[in-house]
């Protein structure tokens, strides 16, 4: 049962990715953005290369090669040695998330915008935490 929901979310991370996670604006009177992570991403490496960088690994490398490896253990094409390594890559991904929050938080406490969340938020969350609770319980049955 681990192998199959550690391999459907090699297709919900990318969904989740192209998923609005909010919808921004900048005056309360104007229509909202939808924002995603990747079309935030593409924001951030005209603006900041370092931020955007640090943000690809936390929101796109670090799960989805989680993922990937939790699958080669699963299926035994990798040693589960690899288990402590693939946890803290969830850890990592899971800092995206909160990035995101402060993000709002901010946006929200300043005033000026006006800043909604959306279902991608809520997917991409729920990803990573079920990959997280998968390679916990993971770790559990090997042992």
């Amino acid at each position: 049962m681990l192998k199959f929901a550690n391999l459907a979310l090699l297709i919900l991370f990318p969904l989740a990715w192209f998923a609005p996670l909010m919808r921004a604006g900048l005056l309360p009177l104007f229509g909202l953005s939808e924002i995603s992570v990747i079309s935030g991403l593409q924001a951030l490496w005209q603006s900041d290369v370092f931020l955007a960088l640090l943000v690809t690994v936390f929101a796109l490398f670090a799960p989805y090669l989680k993922t990937i490896g939790l699958a080669l253990v699963h299926f035994r094409l990798a040693s589960p040695r690899l288990l402590p390594t693939l946890h803290i890559m969830g850890k990592l991904a899971m800092a995206d998330i909160f990035l995101v929050a402060l993000y709002i938080v901010v946006v929200k406490g300043v005033g000026l915008g006006r800043i909604e969340t959306a279902w991608g938020l809520y997917l991409f969350t729920a990803c990573i935490l079920a990959s997280l609770t998968i390679s916990i319980l993971t770790e559990k049955a090997r042992r």
